[in-house]
């Protein structure tokens, strides 16, 4: 005969036809994540975070293909992707696309990035370089290594641009354990990788940064420019944390790399006989 089952088995039991009786929504619920936080209990963003993945490069799905950089065989290739873009399409408007392709077809002469301007927003975010968000109970810093560019997060009453610029102007709140940042004010001169994604200096970037473990933080952004895309569309990708001991960003003060490129044409040349 079996024994009848002991009230505790009984528990667990109901415990684990609850569990799969959740949806997925339901089950991530029972399961938030809910990490260190700062004074005034808010999520404790503080760290040195960096993207892996290939959005500098194209922020679209991409097959590995040959740069400019010919004599550097497979060092100067372009590796392959997947993209960070809601439904991998950008709804560019059909002259905007064109200026698209003429971007890519001048790369990298023509990228920012090549000429060591600050990398603008979102792009500084997923660069092969770490970022340092500096958190306190007022307001919140980012520091990147890049162009050692930065940015302060206002976290009180909203502020206009005061004017545009490469960065932008960023206002913060919190929307429950996410950091949502509306950015504005920026100059439009930034690309969004080197496949050339650009937008103008009307566009709206809205992000969303939800530490989801120890070491992993989910970025979102929102971008919105109606004189070059038909419509709103979104990134997303998984930022993580540093871990090695002493975990810091470096300096990467990049102009004097640029010097070449910016102005080389304009050098003395020797006279010719």
């Amino acid at each position: 005969m079996h024994k009848p089952l002991s009230l505790l088995s009984m528990v667990a039991a109901a415990a684990v036809c609850f569990s799969l009786m959740m949806t997925p929504n339901e089950a991530q619920a029972q399961t938030a994540y809910k990490g260190p936080r700062m004074a005034d209990g808010k999520p404790n963003l503080n760290g040195v975070w960096q993207a892996n993945n290939t959005a500098n490069w194209d922020l679209q799905d991409h097959s590995p293909t040959a740069t400019p950089f010919w004599q550097l065989g497979a060092i100067g290739a372009i590796p392959a992707g997947q993209g960070v873009v809601e439904g991998n399409e950008i709804p560019y408007k059909p002259a905007a696309l064109e200026k698209k392709k003429q971007n890519k077809a001048n790369w990298p002469a023509e990228d920012p990035e090549a000429k060591c301007y600050m990398p603008g927003i979102p792009r500084a975010n997923y660069m092969p370089f770490p970022f340092q968000i500096i958190q306190s109970n007022k307001d919140i810093l980012m520091a990147y290594e890049f162009a050692s560019s930065n940015r302060l997060i206002n976290m009180g009453k909203p502020v206009e641009a005061g004017s545009d610029t490469w960065m932008g102007t960023s206002n913060g709140h919190w929307d429950g354990d996410t950091l949502v940042v509306d950015v504005t004010g920026l100059n439009g001169l930034a690309w969004f990788d080197r496949a050339g994604n650009y937008a103008s200096d009307k566009v709206h970037v809205v992000e969303r940064y939800n530490r989801t473990s120890n070491d992993v933080m989910n970025y979102e952004a929102t971008i919105e420019d109606a004189s070059v895309f038909t419509r709103p569309w979104k990134i997303s990708m998984p930022l993580y944390k540093r871990a090695e001991k002493n975990a810091q960003i470096l300096e990467f003060k990049c102009v004097e790399f640029a010097e070449e490129l910016l102005y080389g044409k304009y050098k003395k040349q020797p006279p010719t006989k």
